[in-house]
């Protein structure tokens, strides 16, 4: 494996002198003594710190050939570099510690043949032990750069399904935007049509309208208040166009006007009322929109006396779907839309959403 470890896993000393690391070399140092000191003459806290000495360094000498050199021939897979390192690190260091520490006698090793022969011992037992060791090391560091690599997938998923959930919540709205639009438009087109005295007010209250509501058309992050403001001028506009047909009440309650609200979203309660209750309905009809708090959460309704669901031969069309999947992203599934009949006629869209800062 040429890969370096992953960037956020740990690296410098803090990989080489791992705790994980140190413990398994204490226990191979721990397997190596109890092995060879039952046939070892030498004293045994001297025998310890040798075999001690020999598991450390094959750990530091795995922990530097994991990070250097940064880059390798495709031909030579780290692990492998790894596994030769430790391999020619426990000879090595037997070695060394045999030239440091002289014998009682004074002479060198290869000369004291029951030092010769402890040398042999040591090193054979500590390459038997090692490759052991190496995999054990391998395995753990192949786990932890799996788990890692796990994490930054995840990770990247969540980004990704978060950025796909906030293009699909403005793909909503800007469906919404030109549907009241060109609904409203059509109105006014209608009063034209018709020679009607009030076209030009209610164009021009469209316009004072438009002027409100076009700025906040892409915003995500709109108030309750914000959203009262919208709906009211637009039955306004309404009111004007069948002011002998339709009235409307507002009533916000006790309920805080700055809260979160998703925006467009009475607008489409209301804008849906008017299109299938009130408008198709011969004698018209009321719309109230109430709002109120209930512990922790904001229940918002738009109730009509119109034709109800009976009398309609369209449906409520795709907005009231549009809308109940645009407040479940807004608010990651915690929100619900439920629209009932109201005998002997009419129809209550209810939405219910927890309270929530809005965050500029």
């Amino acid at each position: 494996m040429n890969n370096m470890p992953p960037e956020n896993s740990p690296s410098g000393l803090r990989l080489v002198l791992a705790w994980h690391r140190i413990l398994i070399s204490v226990v191979a140092a721990v397997l190596l003594f109890l092995f060879l000191r039952l046939g070892w003459q030498s004293p045994q806290d001297g025998l310890f710190i040798r075999t001690l000495t020999v598991a450390l360094t094959a750990m530091l000498v795995f922990g530097v050939l994991e990070q250097w050199p940064k880059k390798l021939p495709k031909l030579l897979p780290r692990w492998f570099l790894q596994a030769i390192g430790v391999a020619l690190s426990v000879p090595i260091t037997v070695i060394s510690i045999y030239l440091m520490s002289p014998g009682d006698s004074g002479q060198p090793f290869w000369e004291d043949r029951q030092r010769f022969v402890g040398l042999l011992l040591m090193s054979g037992s500590g390459l038997f032990l090692a490759p052991w060791i190496v995999m054990s090391a391998l395995v753990q560091q192949r786990e932890i750069a799996a788990k890692n690599q796990a994490l930054a997938f995840q990770l990247e998923r969540s980004e990704l399904e978060r950025n796909a959930l906030d293009a699909r919540y403005r793909l909503l709205q800007a469906q919404v935007e030109p549907h009241f639009l060109f609904n409203t438009l059509a109105n006014i087109r209608a009063l034209v049509h018709t020679g009607s005295p009030k076209a030009p007010i209610v164009l021009d209250s469209l316009i004072s309208y438009l002027r409100a509501a076009v700025p906040r058309l892409n915003e995500t992050n709109t108030t309750l208040e914000q959203e009262l403001s919208l709906v009211r001028a637009y039955l306004q506009i309404m009111n004007m166009r069948m002011s002998d047909r339709m009235s409307f009440t507002i009533e916000s309650g006790d309920c805080d006007l700055k809260i979160y609200f998703p925006p467009m979203t009475l607008l489409t309660l209301v804008e849906n009322s008017v299109r299938h209750g009130i408008d198709p309905c011969e004698e018209g009809g009321s719309i109230d929109v109430l709002i109120s708090k209930e512990k922790d959460r904001c229940i918002a309704r738009v109730i009509d006396t119109g034709v109800g669901f009976r009398q309609q031969s369209d449906g409520l069309g795709t907005g009231l779907s549009t809308l109940k999947e645009r407040i479940s992203l807004a608010f990651n599934g915690d929100a619900a839309l439920r629209v009932s009949e109201i005998l002997p006629h009419g129809v209550c869209a209810e939405i219910n959403i927890p309270i929530k800062e809005c965050v500029r």
